[in-house]
């Protein structure tokens, strides 16, 4: 499935070099529809889709800078500046002159989506079009979604705005939008995922996961909803993913392996990475570790919260290099830069439930709660709240991105535990740079899109 994804996307960007640019693909700019225009087969479809996927896995997006962006800003870990990389975003200071790369690569997957959900026309098996289309419809939302946890204001005093939900792709009379309020962002999101359930079938799903499935779907909407206080809806869409018992949560002796093992058994969603097709020493695996880059290091206040016994607090997962800095050893482990990307864990979903049901549902929150914790050789917790459910976040998912939204989404201040390294000094929850700034080429350019506060 890995060299699929390769070639496909080599395919589609032939299809497309005869109509216009990579840079065209983002959707505020008017430049002609010819691409569009010349989708009409499932084929077509199924190519453009798969460079979607391929797009995600930028080192822009998930490849790496998306992820690492939500840790350096967090207390789990810090750039040391070995390469001069995120040492701004360490800081909490990056410049709407520097803060395009996410907002476009994100943009652009967001075009290559609609191209999909808008074409009309196609021909081929009605089911496999309509599954295409159904992913397209959630890539979309987690783009959107994903974009406006970086850039939008919800967590920044005085402000709800959020980023445009752009829904069609050069559309005349669409090139200049708007931005939506963070709510609006989360409703639009999830209708897309409803969308996307009405047209998936789950016999079409692809068994590597990587691509969005059925599940996926839902394990996406519980995330969204989480993230926005919408308890109910998070708990309903988690139950389904859980009830499908389509994946297990793995022992401590065998997690490490899962980061290094495509499709494993706790994966719901993951980008592909191979060989051939990968970001190299632009990648997770070579900012974590190594002494060309290994920019990102981690802070002792982490180390210290893992109990003995916890595999995820061993040397395994993290240690001392020979440099003196504390490494993230386990995720993104391959020196070939070919380890799959975790979007979405089983694990995830879990603790998604326990924290939905605990005002409801304690005794049942206690239990998805310890079903993870237990698993990692860790002692259990007497009861469930939102400071262990945090605490258990903090400690399974580490190096994955989350830390910092956790934070934001509960009203917290980011904790300062290590004035030296910390170099972003704590900010307080309501701070500007809660929020990235608006790229400076996208305000320039669209005067309907206002800079966020303090930049």
């Amino acid at each position: 499935m890995k060299k699929l994804i390769y070639s496909a996307f080599a395919a589609v960007m032939l299809f497309t070099a005869t109509s216009c640019s990579d840079s065209d693909l983002d959707p505020t700019l008017a430049q002609s529809k010819d691409l569009e225009s010349n989708v009409k087969t499932a084929e077509d479809l199924s190519g453009i889709l798969l460079g979607a996927y391929n797009r995600m896995s930028s080192s822009a997006y998930y490849g790496r800078d998306y992820i690492i962006i939500g840790e350096v800003r967090s207390d789990n870990t810090f750039s040391n500046a070995n390469s001069n990389r995120f040492v701004r975003e360490s800081r909490m200071d990056i410049l709407p002159t520097q803060s395009g790369g996410v907002w476009n690569q994100l943009y652009r997957v967001i075009g290559s989506a609609n191209i999909i959900i808008n074409a009309t026309d196609v021909t081929g098996d009605q089911a496999t079009i309509d599954h295409y289309k159904g992913q397209a419809l959630a890539i979309r939302a987690l783009a959107h979604f994903d974009l406006v946890k970086l850039y939008g204001q919800q967590h920044v005093t005085g402000s709800d705005l959020g980023v445009p939900y752009v829904t069609t792709f050069r559309e005349p009379g669409e090139y200049f939008p708007t931005r939506k309020t963070a709510a609006e962002v989360k409703t639009l999101a999830i209708a897309d995922l409803d969308a996307a359930l009405g047209m998936m079938n789950a016999a079409n799903d692809d068994a590597s996961k990587q691509t969005i499935t059925s599940h996926a779907v839902n394990a996406i909407k519980a995330k969204i909803a989480l993230y926005f206080g919408d308890m109910a809806t998070a708990s309903a869409a988690a139950l389904l993913v859980i009830n499908s018992n389509a994946f297990t949560i793995p022992a401590a002796g065998d997690f490490a392996a899962t980061f290094a093992t495509d499709s494993a058994s706790n994966s719901v969603f993951e980008i592909a990475a191979s060989a051939t097709d990968n970001n190299g020493i632009n990648g997770l695996a070579n900012i974590y570790r190594g002494s060309v880059y290994g920019d990102i290091a981690v802070l002792q206040d982490l180390v210290s919260i893992y109990g003995a016994g916890d595999v995820r607090g061993s040397a395994s997962f993290i240690a001392v290099d020979g440099a003196g800095f504390t490494r993230n050893m386990a995720k993104y482990p391959s020196s070939a830069f070919d380890d799959n990307i975790s979007v979405i864990r089983y694990e995830e979903v879990v603790l998604i439930y326990a924290e939905a049901i605990l005002a409801t549902d304690p005794a049942g929150s206690l239990t998805h709660l310890n079903s993870v914790a237990t698993k990692r050789g860790a002692a259990a917790y007497g009861a469930s709240s939102m400071a262990n459910i945090l605490l258990e976040r903090r400690k399974e998912f580490a190096f994955e991105g989350m830390r910092f939204h956790d934070l934001a989404r509960r009203g917290m201040n980011i904790p300062l535990v290590d004035a030296i390294n910390q170099s972003h000094g704590g900010p307080a929850y309501g701070n500007f740079k809660f929020a990235y700034p608006i790229p400076a080429g996208e305000v320039d350019v669209n005067s309907n899109v206002v800079q966020n506060q303090g930049y």
